[in-house]
């Protein structure tokens, strides 16, 4: 990421999930000394077919006056985090999901929340977040909230998804880089199975030799993970092997985390994370934020 911004891009839309977004991102940019670009899209766009018409002028002018609200708001939310934090604030006439996804071009991270506020000027954050993890040109951080109240930050191991796919390679790398500067653990799952032993009950099957299976993928687990303790030795890793779908594992190891990271897409098939479905799942359902590591594209001159 040599010819990247310093910089961590969050979506608001003025709704509490956003807001929550742009503490964490606010949070993440102060620690690691980045800059925070504050976006939001205006949605006027969506008018161009009512030109003309009575009113159409005053509508335009209150969306842009609330998004200039929202973008003040939430710039004064991240400046309480640090007030020596580099803001800049930005509201196109663009409809965020395409906005955020080009400016993931030259981010080191988009952030967005997990949902967001309804209505024309709302962001939709939840469509948006979903759009960008298979479209975005850098990891994409979806804050989701804890279950009741308790913070999004929170002490906890950060959990990595691995199957072996060089997009779960990208994402451990990413989970070690984000566990030592966290201080934390690293949880490395590895599911090695898509089908439940549930999915068993009541039948009769040709059940693999599950023993020599799990030989197999601790021996993969293993060589995934050789060499990261030797670069990052202040890192505790702690290795998780399930039998289960991969969603269930890591939706389950995500409820003790503080963060968890997937790739964009697994090996597939019988064996596979299908890490492209598990990613999905867990913007959706997980009980603490994930980041989704793209494949990095080159960078547009």
């Amino acid at each position: 990421m040599t010819d990247r911004n310093p910089t961590i891009v969050v979506g608001t839309d003025g709704s509490a999930a956003s807001a929550t977004a742009v503490s964490w991102a606010a949070e993440l940019a102060s620690s690691r000394h980045l800059g925070l670009e504050i976006v939001h899209g205006l949605p006027i766009a969506a008018l161009g077919h009512g030109e003309g018409l009575p009113g159409i002028d005053v509508l335009v002018d209150a969306i842009r006056q609330d998004g200039e609200r929202i973008v003040a708001v939430a710039r004064k939310l991240a400046a309480s985090v640090d007030p020596d934090l580099v803001i800049t604030t930005e509201t196109p006439i663009e409809a965020p999901a395409p906005l955020l996804a080009e400016r993931s071009r030259r981010a080191r991270m988009v952030v967005v929340g997990a949902t967001g506020s309804s209505g024309l000027a709302g962001m939709l954050l939840g469509t948006t977040a979903a759009t960008l993890v298979s479209h975005a040109h850098s990891p994409v951080a979806v804050i989701r909230g804890r279950r009741g109240s308790a913070p999004v930050w929170r002490p906890g191991p950060v959990v990595a998804g691995v199957d072996g796919s060089p997009p779960s390679e990208l994402a451990l790398a990413a989970a070690f880089e984000e566990a030592s500067a966290r201080g934390a653990p690293l949880v490395a799952v590895h599911a090695w199975s898509d089908v439940a032993d549930e999915d068993f009950s009541g039948t009769i099957r040709i059940m693999p030799r599950w023993a020599a299976v799990k030989d197999d993928e601790e021996r993969l687990l293993a060589q995934r993970l050789a060499g990261w303790q030797e670069k990052y030795p202040d890192v505790e890793i702690r290795r998780v092997l399930r039998r289960d779908r991969p969603r269930h594992a890591l939706l389950e190891a995500a409820e003790e985390a503080q963060l968890v990271v997937v790739g964009s897409r697994g090996r597939g098939g019988f064996t596979g994370m299908l890490l492209g479905s598990t990613g999905q799942a867990l913007v959706r359902h997980a009980g603490c934020p994930v980041l989704v590591v793209r494949p990095e594209d080159p960078v547009a001159e």
